[in-house]
């Protein structure tokens, strides 16, 4: 595999670069999964990108959205590329019939996927998750997401994320 200057091996090859919980997905995933070290302090996308050789529309981010009806808060992970920004407020909100939706906080999103901020990806998240995918994300045929560290990067095809069993492909970006 051949994508930025990283040197790929697969994902169920290095355990030890992978959260506890991406890890136990990875080996559920029938879908190529590659997986690479990265500098944890490059681990955001822009940085990332320069530094590897990646480029931005190669790189997909995984926001955590909290999304508020009637004293009830039910989270979801949404997939865009990094070249573009989640419609949070309209299509999302809508899609989860929410009065209000919102980034997660950060400490939530950490504790809720056993992730650290900054490498949270769709792999290994609770069960009961939506994973909403932008149509764009799912029609790329390798792209690099969060891997659960700051340390390393996964590399799948966008297809992968798709059929991931709470995913769903819609128009997600700005």
């Amino acid at each position: 595999m051949r994508l930025g200057t990283l040197e790929w091996v697969p994902a169920g090859e290095r355990p030890d670069l992978l959260a506890a919980p991406v890890a136990q997905a990875v080996a559920a995933v029938d879908d190529e999964v590659a997986v690479a070290p990265i500098d944890p302090a490059l681990a955001d996308t822009a940085a990332f990108c320069e530094r590897y050789g990646v480029g931005l529309d190669e790189s997909a981010n995984c926001v955590i959205v909290a999304a508020k009806r009637g004293g009830e808060t039910r989270y979801a992970a949404v997939m865009v590329l990094a070249t573009m920004r989640a419609d949070v407020n309209g299509v999302i909100r809508r899609h989860l019939d929410a009065r209000k939706t919102s980034f997660a906080p950060q400490q939530e999103a950490v504790e809720m996927t056993g992730m650290e901020y900054g490498g949270i990806t769709p792999l290994g998240l609770p069960a009961d998750w939506p994973v909403l995918v932008d149509a764009e994300v799912a029609r790329r045929p390798l792209l690099v997401i969060g891997s659960g560290i700051r340390g390393s990067k996964l590399a799948l095809a966008g297809e992968a994320l798709a059929r991931l069993k709470t995913a769903e492909v819609l128009p997600l970006a700005q």
